[in-house]
């Protein structure tokens, strides 16, 4: 797959992955947010929970559940660390989420999966 196909289809995991969380509730904030620290797929909100959102697209939702790796996650939670500040309200928890998406299959959404 080239890097233009990959790109495409990060994308368009993104897109699924938003409409699944404003299906249950939650408020987009940001898509691809870049920071000095790296970058969040999404922000999202919902009541007084701000989500840092990790979306993984592959072929099969075991495929996308493999590919959520410690490493992954700790680049997420740096990047969360240093967005914080800027979607922040007081009294917010904040939590790091992951999104699985798979072709034919409704988006998995795994709330908490970072416990560092």
């Amino acid at each position: 797959m080239s890097r233009a196909e990959a790109e495409r289809r990060g994308r368009r995991a993104e897109v699924a992955a938003a409409w699944w969380l404003r299906l249950k509730g939650y408020r987009i904030l940001g898509v691809r947010v870049r920071c000095a620290r790296g970058e969040v797929d999404l922000v999202a909100r919902r009541g007084r929970t701000l989500v840092f959102v990790e979306v993984k697209q592959r072929a099969t939702g075991d495929a996308a559940a493999f590919a959520i790796t410690a490493h992954s996650l700790a680049r997420v939670v740096r990047a969360a660390e240093a967005l914080a500040p800027r979607y922040v309200r007081a009294g917010d928890a904040i939590r790091i989420d992951a999104v699985l998406v798979a072709s034919g299959r409704v988006p998995r959404h795994i709330a908490n999966i970072w416990h560092g």
